[in-house]
């Protein structure tokens, strides 16, 4: 036996002894512990920190340039890499800088928070809002990216990109570019976080109302639909009604946090239906807290009909493994199960590494919590709590065959990004990762260094015969 599966082995052996001395055998979805399988890494592709495309002509000279509002006084600044980024994470007294710096020339690829597989190695990959939200990222146009990966070489080519736009008016709100004739979308007006093609339309989970957008493959809107759910609507601060908040400060509630709107979006296999899933629990009003079941949050799953674009009213429940965590995305791989990537979102990076040290040469919140989870709807509990069936550790990725185009290229790989944030299905039995890498805020896998958008291939043959 290789040293490589002695460890491996010996690494599973212990979480499954720690599992199973947890587990409840007769228990519900909820008191069971879903046990750690082998992810085997299949293939690494890397596009660029700095990745960037030209906005239209027709966007005007404002998008010529991305980043003008992103720094620490909020006031407009023009000049080229002239405000240097500290990463998200770490202690607040000792910023760690991140090596990336803005206002930049074009608009930043960086991002990806959905992709979709289109087969042989070709992508719809989706970019993030901008520069984490509305005030910052008034300059950031909203697109979505055809990529090719040639996993031998490591190489992530951009083939395409298309801006989303909203030439017919659909949207029932003002947005940045209302006065010109073809609206682009930036990210001052949603925050797309997931993405589906479902007919010949793109569907796309917004964190901001949170909405659902519908659009061509030109990236013109369709539509946009409220999170209307039983009658009720649910909204975040950053929905546009809430510019007619009621005259008291008390009355302005609202169940949707800021930034915990739809984050993952999966779709029935024969696209009749789609799943957008909240990324952070809702609010409680009546128990004036989040979302809990025990001592642990929950996110909720919802189900649309594709056709009518309504809510049906199903719902699941995601138990969340430890506050604090937040579902990225979701994916189906049959119509009862899934894969839902589930992690922390406050620690980045591998090494070197110096938990709760005041320095800024070292990770100091080290990756720790980064995982997928596969699910089954239809095991789920009288309170409509999925099953956990078992898990992979994206900080515990075996490597046989040496394949990391970043990182130690050692027998155990590691995701160490601050977010694991889009999955796609690829085939039977392998799936593609990839990261949101906020550029230029994220600098998890080498110090002072930004990190690039890394799509990761996945052999995950164990999660998927796990039962």
């Amino acid at each position: 036996m290789s040293k490589h599966k002695q460890v491996l082995n010996k690494m599973n052996a212990l979480t499954l002894a720690a599992a199973c001395a947890l587990c409840l055998a007769a228990g519900s979805g909820r008191a069971q512990t879903a046990p750690a399988v082998e992810a085997v890494l299949a293939g690494h592709a890397v596009l660029g920190a700095d990745a960037s495309v030209a906005a239209p002509r027709d966007a005007g000279a404002f998008f010529a340039t991305a980043g003008k509002f992103a720094n620490a006084k909020r006031q407009r600044n023009e000049q080229l890499g002239s405000e240097s980024a500290n990463t998200f994470v770490g202690d607040p007294k000792y910023p760690r800088a991140s090596g990336g710096a803005l206002p930049m020339k074009g608009q930043s690829v960086q991002g990806f928070s959905g992709i979709v597989s289109l087969g042989k190695g070709e992508f719809l990959a989706l970019t993030d809002n901008g520069f984490g939200n509305k005030v910052n990222s008034q300059d950031a146009l909203l697109m979505v990216h055809r990529l090719s990966v040639d996993w031998g070489k490591g190489r992530v080519l951009r083939r395409g990109t298309t801006f989303l736009s909203d030439p017919h008016k659909r949207i029932p709100f003002h947005i940045q570019n209302e006065n010109t004739s073809r609206r682009y979308l930036t990210g001052i007006d949603f925050d797309p976080e997931s993405l589906q093609v479902v007919g010949n339309e793109w569907w796309i989970g917004d964190e901001y109302g949170p909405y659902l957008l519908r659009t061509d493959f030109q990236g013109r809107v369709l539509g946009v639909i409220e999170t209307v759910i039983k009658g009720k609507l649910l909204a975040s601060p950053d929905h546009y009604m809430q510019g007619r908040l009621p005259n008291l400060p008390g009355e302005a509630l609202f169940e949707v946090r800021r930034s915990n709107g739809f984050e993952g979006m999966a779709r029935s296999p024969d696209g009749s239906k789609l799943y957008p899933m909240f990324e952070g629990p809702l609010f409680d009003t009546a128990a004036k807290s989040v979302e809990k079941s025990g001592d642990k949050t929950y996110v909720r799953i919802n189900e649309v009909d594709a056709a009518s674009g309504g809510y049906t009213g199903r719902q699941w429940k995601y138990l969340l493994e430890e506050v604090g965590n937040v579902a990225a995305d979701f994916q189906l791989l049959d119509a009862t199960t899934g894969l839902v990537i589930e992690r922390d979102d406050s620690t980045e990076g591998q090494a070197p590494a110096c938990p709760g040290e005041a320095r800024t040469d070292c990770f100091t919140r080290p990756a720790r919590f980064k995982r997928v989870y596969k699910i089954d709807l239809a095991a789920a509990d009288a309170e409509g709590f999925v099953r956990k069936v078992a898990h992979i550790d994206l900080t515990r990725i075996a490597n046989p065959q040496h394949l990391a185009k970043l990182g130690p290229n050692e027998a155990v790989f590691s995701l160490p990004h601050l977010g694991p944030e889009g999955l796609a299905i690829v085939d039977a039995t392998h799936i593609v990762l990839v990261n949101d890498n906020n550029f230029p805020y994220s600098s998890g896998r080498e110090i002072g260094k930004p990190d690039a958008n890394e799509l990761t291939l996945l052999d995950i043959r164990a999660l998927i015969e796990a039962k």
